[in-house]
């Protein structure tokens, strides 16, 4: 289980966009947050992820609470989220071809890049994974960062606004991989956004940012 206790955040102490907000995710659950641009939503996925160090507040992995953010995390609890940020571009080293951003993880972990299984998977051809991001569309470049998170079998997955970018058909395609991972991994989803009717399909239940605080998340009806 995934628990977010009472948790404060941003990047100004004086004037924190996360205020006192709990959330609970169980094991293999998908869950939408739903919300506004701007009201803290991100920052409240990065912090579920370990990406960013609340102020205030706990995050509780299995039982277990975090004590280290970012780099400084434990392997086996950094490990277990995969994340999909909004902007794939923002997201991605310029540098390097797509190849090399999915095996990324791999090689930080010492893991050996099985670049190939996971480029079909998210349905990239081996032609593309030649090219820099420069070079592909923004729906082809979220498809490697989705391989990306991917690639260590995170037991949970973060997808802020992974498809706010993307027209339909890609949405559908990149929704379809990520159930298809659940469906055989049991790992759960955090999916962050704005569309109502989006996470309304694709999630267990979904929750307004509005609605979290002490008690919890309230479900959208």
């Amino acid at each position: 289980m995934l628990e977010l206790h009472h948790i404060t955040a941003g990047y100004d102490r004086r004037d924190p966009v996360v205020r006192d907000v709990s959330l609970t995710l169980a094991d293999g659950e998908s869950v939408g947050l739903l919300g506004p641009s701007g009201c803290g939503k991100s920052t409240l996925a990065r912090v579920a992820a370990l990406l960013h160090r609340p102020d205030a507040g706990t995050v509780v992995i299995d039982g277990t609470e975090a004590r280290g953010w970012r780099h400084r995390a434990p392997r086996s609890q950094r490990t277990a989220f995969g994340v999909v940020f909004q902007q794939p571009r923002l997201s991605a080293d310029p540098r390097l071809r797509l190849r090399d951003l999915i095996a990324e993880p791999l090689r930080a972990t010492g893991a050996a890049p099985d670049v190939a299984e996971l480029a079909t998977t998210v349905g990239l051809s081996d032609e593309l994974l030649a090219r820099r991001p420069h070079q592909v569309s923004d729906g082809q470049l979220q498809r490697a960062c989705l391989a990306r998170a991917l690639a260590l079998r995170p037991r949970w997955l973060i997808c802020d606004e992974m498809t706010a970018m993307l027209d339909a058909s890609t949405t559908a395609a990149l929704v379809s991989v990520v159930e298809a991972y659940r469906e055989e991994s049991g790992a759960g989803l955090l999916a962050v956004g704005h569309d109502p009717v989006l996470l309304g399909r694709w999630c267990d239940r979904v929750v307004r940012w509005g609605e979290l605080g002490r008690d919890g998340a309230v479900e959208v009806p």
